[in-house]
């Protein structure tokens, strides 16, 4: 069996290749969860394990240990795949391959451990630094709706419950209601990765019998080889207690916060592409950018509909963790393997993904004034009737009368607009009926649409001085983070 690396993969037009590769995912993810990665990282544990067998005593030579850390990353994979082929056990055959390099180091490649101290750990560790890196992007797609939110937190626009008409809100104080969610992710993100830890290294049914064994029942050395392990990982401790494996409740865990982004990204792509259909905001549109084969006119909200795709293939992915961490069985089950080879690393590339194209719209998103207001003299002057009766009433009108004259000129507005499709008269027909003793420039004075906001200008400077500089601020260096798409 020959090893085909992943370039020369990527190259195979003749067989599946996913999509997160090839069109979607940013090449540092895909780096993170590739096989290369792993392999690197395992050898990384093999040594962190000899070290610190090592220094609790076992008879293990430096030398040993610097013939390890010489071929750390130069991996044989010619004889691991040659070897894998035979014993149909990928640990061992890369166990075996990385002896044949280390000849002085052989025999202590592995003491002790079983097939899950390199794989559970790696897995925890990927995790870990893919967590980080979209963390990164999170943040970065704040930073980016907060310019926009700041720009347009006093552009007065129509606001809707059910997709009907209501008070008017503010474009940014719009995209705060984006913000405040990606917020809330961050903080389950923050909350996952602070807690995950490293399975360190439990034997085979997380006795440590196998290490109590090596280090003749001296209970505090074996307790000891943990805290080592995961020290020299970086991390700040390992799971107190556990099977074989780490439970896998922790996959569902960190997969229900990537599905909790997806989940916010895709309201965000469902606003923009009412947005755009409406022709107030759109996302970003290239020059050269084709919207339709057929219809050349289209400008199609493709960025924010791939958005929603992806998001919604998370969501769905976050399922397979969720069943996975229900159906294992006593201290190790391996019907978990395979499903997670493939569901974690591809719910980390989807949400990456989605992430990249999210700060790519937060960026060049196009905001048409002039096509909000138009909508919001058409349905404006509907809102203004309270503070219209308000002001005939002092004008010494009769408020119940009053009342009743703007619902009936309200109903024959409202059937001009459906049924003849003519621009909304309601001001004339008020400013016609003399019961309210009112002049057509008067009732226009009272359609300034800033005064139909409320406190949405203050809420978005609120929002941003209390709650976003100061985490934009503290992560200032984190913020160069590319939105560039691959198709």
């Amino acid at each position: 069996m020959e090893y085909v690396g992943f370039h020369a993969v990527a190259l195979m037009k003749d067989r599946y290749e996913s999509p997160l590769n090839s069109r979607y995912a940013s090449s540092q993810m895909q780096e993170l969860f590739s096989p290369d990665r792993k392999f690197r990282t395992w050898r990384k544990l093999w040594i962190a394990l000899a070290e610190a067998e090592k220094e609790l005593g076992l008879p293990i030579s430096q030398e040993q240990i610097d013939e390890l850390k010489t071929n750390q990353d130069n991996i044989n994979y010619d004889v691991a795949a040659r070897e894998e082929a035979l014993v149909r056990h990928d640990v061992m055959a890369h166990v075996h391959a990385y002896g044949e390099q280390c000849p002085q180091a052989k025999g202590i490649i592995h003491l002790g451990a079983t097939s899950c101290y390199v794989g559970d750990n790696t897995d925890l560790i990927l995790m870990s630094e893919g967590l980080d890196m979209i963390r990164n992007q999170l943040i970065a797609v704040i930073a980016r709706l907060a310019d926009f939110a700041d720009k347009y937190k006093s552009l007065p626009t129509l606001g809707f419950t059910h997709f009907q008409p209501a008070q008017l809100v503010t474009v940014g104080k719009r995209a705060t209601l984006w913000m405040q969610e990606l917020l809330l992710d961050l903080e389950d993100l923050d909350h996952v990765r602070d807690g995950l830890k490293l399975l360190g290294s439990k034997g085979t049914t997380g006795t440590q019998a196998s290490f109590l064994s090596l280090f003749d029942n001296n209970h505090e050395k074996v307790k000891k080889l943990d805290q080592l392990i995961a020290d020299k990982l970086g991390f700040s401790g390992v799971y107190a207690v556990s099977g074989q494996t780490y439970s896998r409740k922790i996959d569902s865990r960190v997969l229900n916060v990537l599905a909790g982004i997806a989940q916010s990204a895709a309201k965000f792509s469902n606003d923009m592409r009412l947005l755009q259909h409406l022709k107030e905001v759109e996302e970003p549109f290239e020059s050269g950018q084709i919207g339709s084969s057929a219809m050349a006119y289209k400008r199609n909200p493709m960025r924010s509909e791939r958005i929603a795709s992806l998001a919604r293939y998370v969501i769905a992915d976050a399922q397979n963790a969720a069943m996975t961490s229900s159906a294992q069985w006593f201290e190790r089950t391996l019907d978990d393997s395979a499903n997670k080879r493939i569901s974690v690393p591809e719910a980390f590339l989807a949400t990456d993904a989605i992430l990249t194209i999210y700060l790519n719209i937060a960026g060049g998103m196009v905001v048409y004034p002039r096509v909000i207001e138009k909508r919001i003299r058409a349905e404006l002057p509907f809102m203004a009737t309270e503070n219209i009766m308000m002001a005939a009433t002092k004008a010494g009108g009769d408020r119940q009368e009053l009342h009743e004259r703007i619902r009936q000129h309200s109903m024959a507005a409202g059937a001009r607009v459906k049924q003849e499709g003519l621009d909304n008269d309601l001001l004339e027909r008020i400013a016609a009926d003399p019961a309210f003793n009112l002049k057509l420039d008067e009732l226009d004075q009272m359609l300034d649409p800033s005064a139909y906001v409320g406190r949405s200008p203050e809420q978005v400077s609120e929002f941003l001085e209390e709650l976003i500089r100061p985490l934009l601020e503290q992560e200032k260096n984190n913020l160069n983070i590319s939105d560039e798409l691959k198709v």
